[in-house]
């Protein structure tokens, strides 16, 4: 006998809300946890956050000097703060900057991978040790970090946050690397958690939407960079499009306490998943006229920071100056 749809998802709908009533929320009072990439932007909303609610924190990053400043945004905020400088993308700095959080708090409860880079650029100007770099770093660095991780978070019964992208289940015209990078982020998520949940351990992958994080200036742009850049800085802090970074943060958070398994953080990305999702044909062939919007080839190779790409424009807006403010990106 054939179940009708609309049973399916009732039944689908009832079975969240159960889910949903019957599992505690995981408390992060007094929880020891690690964030990488942690000195501005999104790991620093996310520090604020994870703050808020009474965590202790470890940020690492890779300079000092942004840790210790972000630190001392913290400590005023009244949070309990250690800081390690270290490469996620050397396996040896992640076991030094792993024991340091167990080691100064007595226990890791929970990390969080947020540590990334983006690209921006025509497929044809990217290198294939582009695409390799990103991937290091995006993809292969949570996986390290968790491994390194492991026998802590067993003995807590703890938690793994990988912070995705939209990126990571639409690929967008120009960000072709960082695109795979976090579908890659986000595949590893799904395999970790139905594994480690034999061990108690909760895996949560989130994919947020446009954040206006003041991060453009830190992307590496390719091909005709200024135009390039030009758009990439203004698309990520339109208001309606882009969220404000704390309110990104709150959700990630809330989705990591719930124990959700993926969580999609703002409504453009909600709503870009759900199309793709059920008309995929229909989303393929908008990145298709997307992509004829966007600056074309050059064969230049060299890749240029945001912040080499400024222009009149990209100075002068203001969403994207206040995020740099608030967010550690000056």
């Amino acid at each position: 006998m054939r179940v009708p749809k609309r049973l399916l998802l009732a039944g689908a709908v009832t079975a969240l809300a159960a889910r949903r009533a019957l599992v505690p929320r995981y408390d992060l009072s007094g929880k020891s946890v690690l964030i990488t990439g942690s000195s501005r932007g999104l790991g620093l909303a996310l520090a604020r956050e994870f703050a808020e609610r009474g965590a202790r924190l470890t940020l690492t990053a890779r300079t000092a000097g942004d840790l210790e400043k972000a630190a001392a945004d913290l400590r005023e905020r009244g949070a309990e703060v250690t800081t390690i400088a270290g490469d996620v993308t050397s396996q040896e700095d992640l076991e030094r900057i792993v024991q340091h959080a167990a080691d100064t708090y007595g226990t890791l409860d929970v990390v969080v991978h947020n540590a990334g880079m983006i690209q921006s650029g025509p497929v044809q100007d990217m290198t294939e040790e582009d695409w390799r770099e990103i991937m290091e770093i995006n993809a292969f660095a949570g996986l390290r970090l968790t491994r390194a991780a492991y026998p802590h978070l067993k003995a807590a019964g703890g938690r793994v946050l990988l912070i995705a992208s939209i990126g990571g289940k639409i690929a967008v015209p120009h960000l072709g690397p960082y695109s795979m990078s976090k579908f890659a982020a986000v595949g590893l998520g799904a395999a970790l958690r139905s594994e480690l949940s034999l061990d108690g351990i909760g895996v949560t992958v989130a994919c947020p939407g446009l954040m206006q994080t003041g991060s453009p200036k830190h992307a590496l742009v390719k091909g005709d960079y200024e135009k390039e850049y030009g758009w990439f800085a203004t698309i990520d802090n339109l208001p309606l499009i882009s969220m404000p970074a704390p309110a990104a943060a709150r959700g990630i958070v809330n989705a990591l306490e719930r124990g959700d398994a993926e969580a999609m953080i703002g409504i453009p990305a909600t709503v870009a998943r759900y199309v793709q999702a059920l008309a995929p044909q229909l989303m393929a062939d908008a990145m298709v006229l997307v992509n004829r919007l966007l600056p074309g080839p050059t064969g230049d190779l060299k890749a240029y920071r945001g912040a080499e790409a400024e222009t009149s424009m990209t100075r002068g807006n203001p969403f994207k100056r206040a995020a740099e403010q608030q967010f550690n990106q000056d």
